[in-house]
């Protein structure tokens, strides 16, 4: 059985949308419905939390299935919540917006020369394609050694996407956040930084992202003399 995919929107929904309104009209909304009280910026930002940490468990629990972009995704809210209960500086929540890409980033790098790049684990997903299929027309062509350097220099790609990430998310933080951490202005500080991450970091990020898989399939496709309909119907020849 394939693994089950992701809602697009659910995903949307509650790391963006959700968070975004609560951090920047949540006050008012809870002075409406509970006691007046010195911690209420405190519920608003937990509250805000709540929802991309509760999906992200949800959706791990769901697809069963645990990868390191999903864990540093977790960590990075468990982060933001940290440095916002513990009133760190703004200089921290900078630093945490711009480290957890430089580390997926470094990941990724990192394992280009292993037998096992985290770039054919995203780009190469059993679920999609089929592996085999591929592995025994490079075998068959004897053009193995090409399609490893297509896959070293899309690691390459990958991994620069996150590096774009960084630099984004830092100059994006940097101009963002202004105010004390734990404040009611620093609370609306991330959530226009979560509303604007989109738009501003991910679009730009996912464009080179599809670019370095726009080359890769084209150069796998070359290799193993496979259209790529033939290199993705895995699914539909189990079922047949």
């Amino acid at each position: 059985m394939g693994q089950k995919k992701e809602n697009v929107w659910l995903n949307l929904g509650f790391n963006i949308v959700a968070p975004s309104l609560i951090l920047v009209k949540g006050k008012k909304i809870f002075e409406s419905i509970l006691p007046v009280s010195d911690n209420l910026d405190v519920i608003v930002f937990v509250s805000a939390l709540a929802f991309p940490l509760a999906y992200g468990v949800y959706d791990l629990l769901r697809r069963r299935k645990w990868n390191i972009f999903s864990v540093i995704g977790l960590l990075s809210v468990v982060l933001t919540g940290g440095i916002g209960l513990m009133k760190l500086s703004r200089e921290c929540m900078i630093l945490k917006e711009t480290i957890v890409p430089l580390v997926l980033g470094g990941a990724v790098l990192a394992t280009a020369l292993t037998k096992k790049p985290l770039a054919k684990m995203i780009m190469l997903n059993e679920d999609i394609v089929d592996v085999k299929k591929i592995d025994d027309a490079l075998d068959a062509r004897g053009t193995r050694a090409e399609y490893d350097s297509a896959l070293k220099t899309a690691t390459y790609w990958v991994s620069a996407s996150f590096l774009l990430s960084a630099i984004l998310n830092f100059a994006l933080a940097s101009y963002i956040f202004k105010s004390e951490v734990g404040t009611e202005a620093f609370n609306e500080e991330v959530g226009t930084m979560t509303a604007l991450s989109f738009p501003v970091i991910a679009v730009p990020t996912t464009i080179m992202f599809i670019f370095a898989m726009y080359k890769f399939f084209g150069a796998l496709s070359k290799n193993t003399g496979l259209s790529l309909e033939e290199i993705m119907t895995q699914k539909s020849d189990k079922k047949g």
